[in-house]
């Protein structure tokens, strides 16, 4: 998950309403003077940074302020410096460097500090890509969270996207209110990943008595088109379709996805997860019909006895099945994109399904030969 940080320094009455706004679009942390720590904490649940040589009641130590990070002092001829120093004596809690890039310098000294540091803040002055790039090859493999510094969300954009991976955060410095939320539409973005969906071909539909289902109920709304990647198999999965759309039997309810089976396999990110392990406060993904993914957090997962329909398909010589309720309500998306109801699926339809290239060992891609029935 990209992180959002908003630099909120200055009078409690200036920075209130910037702070109140984070809050409620879902920052995870704002950089604060030390005076206004636990201030914020009334507000709400949100991590605190504060700028300063040793760690106080802050939740992170930035180092680097009024020093060699800003320029205030002259960068050293060796390694070491007193930022070095600092963030060494900082034995516990979360240490984040700043350094603002003022040239080449700067950008070698940041990417010496994301060494040490958890978090490497920083900030651009006439730069805006190559620097950026730079320091994220330069640290490939560290365990430092890069967070660029912008100051709007065509930025933020800019800097999400920088060589791929781009930077792991951003941290927001203005004064607007109604840039903070363009900005954490700016990061939502930048997190849709690409799935590949492909059409395959029903070979089997069959009911097949009663089972355990399981019903996803997610704390986002999902749109017409978007579902989840559920299979009894981990190589391949069909694309459920949410329930958001109204019908004779019961009103939408754009939070579900009546996802089948306890056994199955939920597409989770990069991994797999199996539907009855799911939890509240947990993170599922949540797919579209052009493949587009962004992920949601469970709010809770119903398992209820229901009568069962088995779908069975092949798409580029794989046979893929899953187990779904037996329910006019319940929908797989065709490869026209339209959701079409499990009742109402026949042998020869087509509908939209992922394939796995590699196997998988707890939920984990893993090249091994495996063979689900």
């Amino acid at each position: 998950m990209k992180e959002k940080w908003l630099m909120a320094e200055g009078s409690w009455q200036m920075v209130k309403p910037m702070i109140t706004t984070a809050l409620e679009s879902g920052f995870d942390c704002v950089l604060v003077d030390r005076d206004n720590i636990d201030r914020v904490r009334e507000l709400g649940k949100i991590k605190v940074a504060c700028f300063g040589a040793e760690k106080g009641t802050e939740d992170i130590l930035v180092v680097g302020k009024g020093g060699e990070g800003d320029g205030t002092v002259a960068l050293p001829k060796e390694a070491a410096s007193s930022m070095d120093a600092a963030l060494a004596k900082t034995v516990s809690g979360i240490r984040a460097a700043y350094v603002v890039i003022a040239n080449k310098k700067y950008e070698e000294f940041a990417v010496e500090m994301g060494k040490i540091a958890d978090y490497l803040l920083v900030i651009g002055t006439d730069w805006k890509v190559i620097p950026l790039e730079n320091m994220i090859a330069g640290l490939q493999g560290a365990s430092v969270k890069i967070i660029s510094g912008v100051k709007t969300a065509e930025e933020a954009r800019l800097a999400l996207a920088t060589l791929e991976k781009g930077s792991d955060g951003v941290l927001l410095d203005c004064k607007d209110p109604s840039e903070v939320k363009r900005v954490m539409d700016a990061v939502e973005e930048s997190q849709k990943g690409r799935v590949e969906l492909i059409s395959a071909k029903v070979t089997a539909v069959k009911a097949v008595g009663m089972g355990d289902r399981v019903c996803v109920d997610t704390a986002s709304m999902m749109s017409f088109g978007e579902g989840m990647l559920i299979g009894s198999q981990a190589k391949g999965f069909f694309l459920v379709h949410s329930e958001s759309e109204d019908s004779p039997y019961v009103a939408a309810r754009p939070f579900r996805v009546n996802a089948g089976a306890v056994h199955a396999y939920i597409r989770v990110g990069e991994k797999t997860r199996y539907l009855s392990e799911l939890k509240s406060g947990e993170e599922v993904t949540i797919v579209s019909k052009d493949g587009l993914a962004r992920t949601a957090i469970v709010g809770r997962a119903k398992i209820e006895k229901r009568p069962m329909i088995l779908i069975e398909a092949e798409a580029n010589g794989q046979r893929i099945s899953t187990l779904l309720q037996n329910a006019e309500t319940i929908k797989l998306v065709g490869s026209d994109g339209l959701p079409k109801p499990v009742t109402d699926i026949k042998a020869g339809n087509e509908v939209l399904v992922h394939l796995e290239e590699t196997a998988r060992h707890f939920g984990m891609k893993i090249e091994e030969s495996i063979v689900e029935q």
